[in-house]
């Protein structure tokens, strides 16, 4: 409980009156003695009406609150809480309210001001922002009451318990569902790539149109409806997609209110989300991490679910990136080819331990290596130097970058394609790849 602003501009008044009344008598000037004695009597008042105020604000019931949030969030994306308020109060009363939200979760709004009316229940409500992923827990929500005549503010705790869980950007994902796909991912940045090739697996027959290959006739069908009939075919379906994801301190760099880890996560659920309406099956095996989190291959949309709850509370760590070590866990659990698609951050002291653990991969599975690129890096490289300082960091720059390329050349000299792009980048140039491997024929 603590004084209002009402009673301190009260007792600052009638403390000023006395100071003044006390300096007067000092200086002999003479003044009605009653003046202080009213000044007293005004001040003595005060302070009973104060600790009777106080009383009956003890008094006063409690607001009864009830939380209203979903029971998960998307990590960057605002989500509302509601603060269910009921009361027992036979007047109208405003009132301060405040929630408490766990550290990891920004907001907007708060604290609250609301007024309750008798008998009516108040759903006012704020803006939250997650700003890293996990499981949340809400344990109190606090309220502030003025009493009766507005002298004091009473705080009471409320013990109001809720959980919610943060997940990657899913609500890009599930927003994708109500548009066209092919319009979809052009919005994103992702390229059609022509087709080196027609699809493996038979679709259905058809007439024979103008540009179509000879052959694509089927002679029989053609035969029997004495009209040329094409054969069409789509891409094959049925494929797997394992991500190998490196959870060490190089995914822990940060370029803007994400990590290096989510912006590959993001990416991640992205092209699990193009491929699984493919048709294929999408698993993840995540290294150099404090638990071990395999998700095996699995098909159809339930999957997408599957792996927003394997990787919601994954994390990025303080560990090096064991390649060797990841790639032998991998082959003894993915023994079916695969495309491999290993999203990490490369170095130049990565070469041979890296390509060590890619060749052992590629004598089984397709891989394909993404690689993220620190966008301080072109930003550096692209700034002018003037001083002596941003001539060396521009130097160091260039020299760190075109020993990062040696090793993307030496490692497409072995047949793995690189993907050496910026975190936001990822999602849509892997998106293409894939596209572009389906459409040369599989993997």
């Amino acid at each position: 409980m603590k004084p209002s602003k009402l009673l301190l501009i009260w007792l600052a008044l009638l403390l000023a009156v006395g100071i003044a009344l006390g300096t007067l008598r000092a200086l002999e000037i003479n003044i009605p003695a009653s003046l202080m004695s009213i000044n007293w009597g005004l001040l003595l008042a005060l302070l009973a009406l104060a600790a009777l105020d106080a009383l009956r604000l003890q008094r006063l019931p409690t607001p009864r609150i009830t939380r209203q949030m979903p029971g998960s969030l998307a990590l960057g994306r605002w989500g509302e809480v509601r603060l269910e308020v009921d009361h027992d109060f036979n007047e109208p009363i405003h009132i301060g309210l405040y929630d408490h939200p766990p550290e990891g979760l920004s907001f907007e709004n708060l604290p609250l001001s609301i007024e309750l009316q008798p008998g009516r229940r108040s759903l006012p409500g704020y803006r939250l922002r997650p700003l890293k992923r996990g499981h949340f827990s809400f344990a109190h929500c606090e309220v502030n009451l003025p009493s009766p005549l507005g002298l004091w503010s009473g705080k009471r705790l409320l013990s109001v318990s809720d959980e919610t869980r943060v997940y990657p950007d899913f609500a890009r994902l599930y927003g994708g569902e109500l548009l066209a796909v092919d319009n979809w991912l052009s919005q994103l940045g992702v390229r059609q790539r022509q087709r080196r090739g027609q699809g493996l697996e038979f679709h259905q027959l058809r007439e024979f149109r103008e540009g179509d290959s000879l052959r694509q006739i089927d002679w029989k069908a053609t035969a029997r409806q004495r009209t040329p009939i094409a054969r069409e075919y789509q891409d094959e379906r049925d494929q797997q997609i394992i991500f190998l994801l490196d959870c060490g301190r190089r995914m822990r760099s940060q370029d803007d209110e994400l990590s290096h880890f989510d912006h590959a996560l993001n990416a991640c659920l992205l092209l699990s989300y193009v491929a699984l309406r493919q048709g294929d099956a999408v698993g993840l095996s995540a290294f150099a991490s404090d638990t071990q989190r395999h998700l095996a291959p699995g098909k159809g949309t339930g999957q997408l679910n599957v792996l927003l709850n394997g990787v919601y509370d994954l994390d990025s760590t303080q560990r090096p990136a064991d390649y060797q070590a990841a790639a032998s866990q991998l082959l003894a659990r993915q023994k079916r080819r695969a495309l491999v698609i290993l999203v990490t951050n490369l170095r130049d002291e990565d070469d041979e331990e890296l390509l060590g653990a890619v060749r052992r991969l590629s004598t089984q599975h397709r891989v394909l290596l993404a690689s993220l690129r620190e966008e301080t890096l072109d930003n550096l490289r692209h700034t002018p130097v003037q001083i002596l300082p941003e001539a060396l960091a521009y130097c160091g720059t260039v020299s760190y970058l075109n020993e990062r390329t040696e090793l993307h050349e030496q490692l497409s000299a072995h047949g793995v394609p690189v993907v050496d792009v910026r975190p936001t980048e990822l999602g849509a140039e892997l998106v293409t790849r894939y596209q572009a491997l389906k459409g040369a024929g599989g993997f």
